[in-house]
């Protein structure tokens, strides 16, 4: 099930990435699910805190692709190396890579954290907004 899960998760976020629709990533969430990465200064609760967290993430780009390279799959979890290219708010070429881990119960992620260098992406998005 992890496996369905993962190939689904990976399908809804494209569509948020290309078309900035947030109902099949939010939707995937369960009820009780934490979602955070290594810059946010929170745990986002539920499926409300899902949509707050995946608009944000959105937000912050002008356009945004991810690649997986890497799939790990286990019974109730996952690991996903990615690559994600594209452009700030801006228009100035953002490129970062990271590992996200998913968390799931019932064919649905129960808690989702991403891995990335900060400082690097931090540096292309103020770079761009000069």
């Amino acid at each position: 099930m992890s496996q369905l899960t993962t190939e689904h998760f990976i399908e809804a976020l494209h569509v948020l990435e290309r078309d900035r629709n947030l109902d099949a990533i939010v939707g995937l969430f369960a009820p009780e699910s934490e979602v955070s990465n290594i810059t946010a200064l929170r745990t986002f609760s539920g499926a409300e805190g899902a949509r707050e967290f995946w608009q944000t993430y959105r937000d912050t780009f002008g356009e945004i692709e991810s690649s997986f390279h890497n799939v790990i799959h286990g019974d109730d979890r996952a690991a996903l190396e990615w690559t994600s290219t594209g452009t700030s708010v801006h228009g100035a070429p953002i490129i970062y890579s990271g590992v996200s881990i998913l968390e799931m119960a019932d064919d649905q992620i129960t808690r989702f954290q991403a891995y990335f260098d900060p400082g690097d992406l931090g540096r292309q998005i103020e770079q761009s907004a000069r």
